[in-house]
């Protein structure tokens, strides 16, 4: 393409600055619209012929979010008043412009399948059959966005009587039992703890997550709270190529963590055995998190999360076995086989007087399932655990990007089934111009190479 004007370098900004009908051709050359075609098709040949072109109707709404165009009443501006953008988006001299109801139908319509999801799915396989995604880490993060709805008024709680103090007799203490098992019995999948999400199918998971909009708290730099009405996007994003592998819109009040185990399930039927490491925030430090990523025989980097302990005599922060004088022992190595971590004597025996004293251990080794959480490889406090936890920054990258370019919080629909299609149709545009972005930057390499 001779508007391309860096070859050494070609990113999203310089897809944008491309002319509309080179830009549009090639992220529509990404995926196919079929499957979204297919729900708007006639299932017989009886009745009045279709008046709507529904491809270009897709197309140009897809378009909206690379164009920046707020509202669907500006898309409908703009295919009246420019012939050109009306032509790039598919529409044929003889269509007529679709009405704000036209685009309405389409979207509920749209919002009650789960085609889109298939077309993601379809889309980072073949960037990863095409040699696009080839990262061995990913990064799990979640991001707030607000709803459409207006906030519900909160119910008045009725005043809790105080609870009767002493020990519970026996009768008490069984019926206590029984209504917490029946309270238990009764809670959905992501009401229970986190734990029970380990057996629990992909299926269930992707199908049971909460999407109505609610109120949501996080801290912000400052340590002070924010609230906020509505939902929040769940991103497994991989660090280097930086495509969202997998994503989840949840209700503004599920914890991050709980979006964890499902999102890393998700990647392992996308992508089979593929990553090799795993990196979240200090809020997703729970030990089944730990346990699902190492039955998917990957690493895990997570800052440790005190809660409520004490402190852990014999050991540093890092818990790193520390000698008599309280230095600590330095990380030597890692032993597959075993899952065992060693760690040899501190730097400062070489002058300690008690280097010779059988007090002083030469060697200390650590077995990973002693914990988990403490004890990973890399080891928390190595060099190998502080580079890879700085690539955990992609993944709040690509949440700004999301929100900045690809109008991630300018949700126009209310209901969480629609403000979940609009999460899903933000995400999976950003994709299909990555995706976009590499071929193109792949032609251009085969293009130097050759010449």
């Amino acid at each position: 393409m001779t508007i391309v004007k860096q070859i050494s370098l070609f990113d999203i900004q310089e897809l944008m600055e491309m002319e509309s009908s080179h830009r549009f051709d090639a992220i529509f050359s990404t995926f196919d619209v079929q499957p979204i075609f297919h729900l708007f098709s006639k299932t017989t040949l009886r009745g009045a012929p279709r008046e709507l072109n529904y491809g270009a109707m897709i197309q140009s709404i897809l378009v909206r979010f690379v164009e920046r165009i707020p509202t669907m009443k500006d898309l409908i501006k703009r295919l009246v008043s420019d012939p050109l953008f009306r032509f790039d988006c598919g529409f044929l001299v003889s269509d007529v412009v679709p009405s704000e109801a036209s685009y309405s139908r389409m979207i509920d319509v749209i919002s009650n399948s789960e085609v889109l999801s298939q077309m993601q799915d379809v889309l980072i396989q073949t960037a990863f059959t095409e040699g696009f995604l080839c990262d061995e880490h990913i990064a799990i993060d979640a991001t707030h966005f607000e709803a459409r709805d207006s906030a519900k008024p909160t119910e008045e709680k009725e005043p809790i009587q105080p609870k009767k103090r002493g020990r519970k007799s026996k009768e008490e203490r069984a019926a206590w039992l029984a209504e917490q098992a029946e309270i238990e019995a009764n809670q959905s999948t992501y009401e229970k703890k986190i734990e029970h999400q380990l057996n629990t199918p992909l299926e269930i998971l992707w199908n049971d997550v909460p999407i109505e909009p609610n109120w949501g708290i996080k801290k912000n730099s400052d340590g002070k709270n924010t609230f906020w009405y509505g939902f929040k996007g769940h991103l497994a994003v991989s660090t280097k190529s930086q495509y969202i592998v997998s994503r989840l819109m949840t209700s503004g009040n599920l914890h991050d963590s709980k979006a964890a185990i499902p999102l890393l399930k998700k990647v392992d039927s996308l992508i089979p055995k593929h990553f090799s490491t795993s990196l979240f925030d200090a809020g997703y430090d729970y030990e089944p998190i730990y346990r699902q990523a190492y039955n998917q025989s990957m690493r895990v980097v997570i800052p440790y999360n005190t809660r409520r302990e004490g402190e852990y005599i014999g050991f540093d922060d890092h818990f790193r076995p520390t000698c008599v004088r309280e230095y600590s022992y330095c990380y030597d190595s890692f032993d597959e086989k075993y899952q065992t971590l060693k760690f040899t004597r501190p730097k400062e025996c070489v002058t300690c007087p008690l280097r010779e004293d059988s007090l002083c251990q030469k060697v200390y080794k650590v077995k990973c399932e002693t914990d988990i959480r403490k004890y990973t490889y890399p080891a928390r406090g190595s060099e190998l655990w502080k580079k890879l936890y700085k690539e955990r920054t992609a993944v709040e990258r690509v949440n700004a990007y999301l929100k900045q370019y690809f109008q991630l919080t300018n949700v126009r629909h209310r209901t969480g089934r629609k403000a979940k299609l609009h999460f899903n149709l933000v995400t999976f545009i950003y994709n299909a111009c990555k995706l976009a972005v590499d071929r193109i930057n792949a032609s251009l390499e085969t293009q130097n190479q050759s010449a």
